[in-house]
């Protein structure tokens, strides 16, 4: 970053590239980034000291002793969990207690993401990994690989891949960051909607937007706990966890019972990830940088920059999105521009035939309640900006200028570096 006497020079993350904005400094209120925490030493060693002092369960050895079948769960290429390095010192362990490799499944929990591609996913788990074990996708589309549990207390209906069901031992992993669904991602999560059928998807997201705006760095909230309750239905083992820096290296690792070890685990990400800031500002520019594959991750950059936006604001969302909207939902571009209580009623009727784009299209729509969105992106067609209800524009600059010009020479501006990780607060 560089400034001057009148303008202050911002860095984005845009994919694997970087965008500049020129900020007026007498505008400029705040830069919000996550909190500068380093990396471990040694992940190595790190993995296998959270091994070695589970948080409310047994040691791994002695849980997995005698089992037939494992399934350890995967998050997919959409996060940054380092599953390559972890998932060796879990199959070591495994070997202590007599679990042979070939006895081992990875799943891949896509939620309702697309399937990895073979390319991707030798480069997610790479030959330490893959040497070992089978890695599959989840098989969230197929009716015949998925088991009905009946319903939760709230409603909500428990579809789950088989071979978890049938595993003896079931491991999650996954990264833990602010979430806007069940406050927080990981623990529970990898089961839903990680390896959930799209039901029970679709029920979850309708859920958290029937109950609140967004749960976002809430740790106790009704959706954390219907994860929860899905996760004991197929006997979630355990859960090792990491947490990570804006650089995504570890900065700690927890691993145990996935309610005890996911919540000490927040208490590391909120370090991390929780940012204060004095106001609201009238315009919010924010990166979606590290969710940018589509706008199915992206759009949880929408959340931080509500916070950190004033009632009737705008939001400048930066985002490369080379996949476009969302791959396995492209038709809920159908429904995005409706008003939040036309897609609510359509839910409530059953006149929503995908739950899970009509609950973020829901979300969406209470976020445009309360400010303008403007989108900056090369992956997102105008058209498709617009069928989102979003203003796109060719550049931050672009956008930016539009925003001044809305709200005269004083309005004020934050900034998200790394918005979707984020959680602020605001100092009051």
């Amino acid at each position: 970053m560089t400034s001057s006497a009148e303008t202050r020079r911002i860095d984005l993350p845009y994919g694997d590239e970087t965008v500049s904005v020129d900020i007026p400094a007498s505008n400029l209120r705040s830069i919000l980034s996550p909190n500068a925490i380093p990396g471990v030493e040694s992940l190595d060693a790190e993995i296998q000291r959270a091994l070695s002092q589970p948080i409310e369960a047994p040691l791994l050895r002695d849980a997995a002793r005698d089992a037939g079948q494992v399934l350890i769960i995967a998050d997919d290429m959409t996060r940054l969990t380092p599953v390559d390095r972890i998932i060796p010192h879990v199959l070591d362990e495994l070997n202590l207690a007599g679990v042979r490799d070939e006895q081992v499944t990875v799943m891949i929990a896509l939620g309702t993401h697309r399937p990895m591609t073979e390319v991707e996913i030798q480069q997610r788990f790479g030959d330490p990994v893959l040497s070992r074990v089978n890695v599959i996708n989840s098989p969230w589309q197929d009716p015949e690989q998925m088991q009905d549990l009946g319903y939760t207390e709230h409603g909500t209906p428990i579809s789950i891949a088989r071979m978890a069901i049938d595993a003896d031992i079931v491991i999650g992993l996954g990264s833990i960051v602010p979430h806007h669904i069940p406050g927080f991602s990981a623990g529970a999560k990898i089961v839903q909607p990680g390896i959930s059928g799209a039901a029970t998807t679709g029920a979850t997201h309708f859920l958290s937007t029937r109950t609140r705006r967004s749960y976002l760095g809430l740790v106790e909230n009704v959706i954390r706990h219907e994860m929860e309750t899905i996760a004991d239905l197929i006997g979630l083992t355990a859960v090792l966890n990491t947490i990570l820096n804006q650089d995504g290296e570890v900065v700690a690792a927890v691993y145990g019972d996935h309610r005890a070890a996911f919540r000490r685990g927040v208490e590391h990400s909120q370090s991390v990830y929780g940012v204060t800031f004095p106001e609201q500002a009238d315009i919010v520019i924010a990166s979606s940088y590290p969710c940018d594959i589509e706008f199915w991750q992206a759009h949880k950059t929408l959340y931080p920059a509500d916070i950190a936006v004033r009632e009737g604001g705008t939001i400048i969302v930066l985002t490369p999105c080379p996949e476009g909207v969302s791959v396995t939902h492209a038709d809920m571009l159908d429904i995005t521009a409706l008003d939040a209580d036309t897609i609510e009623s359509m839910i409530e009727r059953g006149d929503m035939h995908d739950v899970v784009s009509g609950g973020l299209a829901l979300a969406w729509a209470r976020i445009r309640e309360r400010a303008d969105v403007s989108l900056v992106s090369h992956g997102i067609t105008d058209h498709d900006a617009r069928s989102l209800a979003f203003t796109p524009f060719a550049s931050v600059d672009d956008a930016l200028n539009a925003a001044l010009g809305k709200y005269g020479k004083d309005a004020t501006i934050n900034v998200l570096t790394h918005a979707p990780d984020l959680l602020p607060i605001l100092d009051q």
